[in-house]
């Protein structure tokens, strides 16, 4: 049964149509401050935004959503985040959830970090090897925010394919579903990474760091979808646009409707001019 429970939330996270994933996360806080997080200020009014664009799913921590679901109770997949870092200790996720809570508040999946390659790295494995077990048992998909940003890392070697790759690997090998990690930044050593794990585990891609405008962001979603990744799962540039609703759905158009940049971009421009969402 615990198996048949994994199945059926799994599909809740999948569109049918592309067999990719749209997530939107608004877990930013505790691990970068919310003071320069303008597009989080407003918390509600911002998911509010995101959900009218219909993503297929959202990662929030057990407090946040429970302020801020309940009016959206099935309308999109919940993902619940139950560690973070900090900003005293970036390279080390604290466990602040549980299985059994996101069990118990509805959720789709449970969601946790690690940063890998650094002093803390043991300590993140033994914990999610320890939580893979209980979401298996329970029947509740595992997603990995796992990225190579431990000490050993430098920050220009962050996006190397071998950093990738492991993390990616490790992820798998230690029992989580599904993995967000950060994009390569081209579609040849992504297609690398993806080879690396059967074809049943599915990675998903972060916003970027490296992506300073809409073009980089767009084209960094269509080479991604083209090479193989199972979809995205995105958050300071989509809240930190002018118009969330519209660049949601801009972007599920790429992920979901097979659309290139610039037929993106002419959608993205019609709906910020006349604000039809519900067309869409």
């Amino acid at each position: 049964m615990a198996m048949l429970g994994k199945e059926v939330r799994m599909s809740r996270l999948v569109n049918p149509k592309s067999n990719k994933m749209m997530a939107i996360t608004v877990d930013h806080a505790t691990s970068r401050g919310i003071a320069p997080l303008t597009g989080l200020h407003h918390v509600q009014d911002t998911i509010d935004k995101i959900i009218l664009g219909r993503p297929d799913a959202m990662t929030l921590t057990k407090g946040i959503a429970e302020h801020c679901m309940w009016n959206h109770a099935g309308e999109v997949a919940m993902l619940l985040k139950i560690s973070n870092y900090s900003p005293v200790a970036p390279t080390k996720d604290t466990i602040f959830g549980t299985v059994d809570e996101a069990i118990r508040m509805g959720a789709d999946a449970v969601s946790m970090g690690c940063m890998t390659l650094g002093d803390f790295q043991g300590e993140q494995f033994e914990a999610i090897g320890r939580v893979s077990e209980e979401c298996m048992r329970k029947g509740m998909p595992l997603i990995g925010h796992v990225y190579p940003k431990g000490e050993s890392v430098k920050p220009e070697d962050r996006t190397a394919w071998e950093n990738i790759a492991y993390c990616v690997r490790s992820a798998c090998e230690l029992g989580m579903d599904i993995i967000k990690t950060t994009y390569t930044g081209d579609p040849e050593s992504m297609a690398k990474v993806v080879a690396t794990v059967p074809s049943t585990f599915r990675i998903v891609i972060q916003g970027g760091d490296a992506c300073k405008t809409l073009d980089d962001y767009l084209q960094m979603t269509r080479d991604a979808m083209d090479c193989g990744v199972g979809g995205v799962t995105m958050g300071r540039f989509v809240w930190d646009y002018k118009d969330v609703t519209a660049l949601v759905i801009a972007l599920r158009y790429i992920i979901h409707e097979g659309y290139s940049v610039k037929e993106a971009k002419e959608l993205l421009a019609q709906l910020e001019n006349d604000k039809n969402y519900s067309e869409f």
